[in-house]
């Protein structure tokens, strides 16, 4: 299962369960590049990733903005 979240209208990453673990990936050009330097915790639910992700990158957030889970 692959989520795609939008941080603040400024980016987008996607998340996919792997094994035990949720590895990130930034969409680019058709292709899924890793994010290395993003670690999720594995014990997230996939409910409390957007959560997570808010916390990390609040910095780049703006009044009216949020990080949003995409169809």
């Amino acid at each position: 299962m692959l989520l795609r979240f939008d941080l603040y209208g400024r980016q987008q990453i996607a998340i996919r369960r792997e094994g035990d673990g949720w590895r990130a990936y930034r969409p680019g050009n058709g292709t899924l590049v890793p994010m290395a330097e993003l670690p999720i915790p594995a014990g997230l639910a996939a409910a409390e990733l957007a959560i997570y992700l808010d916390d990390i990158f609040h910095e780049m957030g703006e009044p009216g903005r949020e990080v949003r889970l995409l169809a």
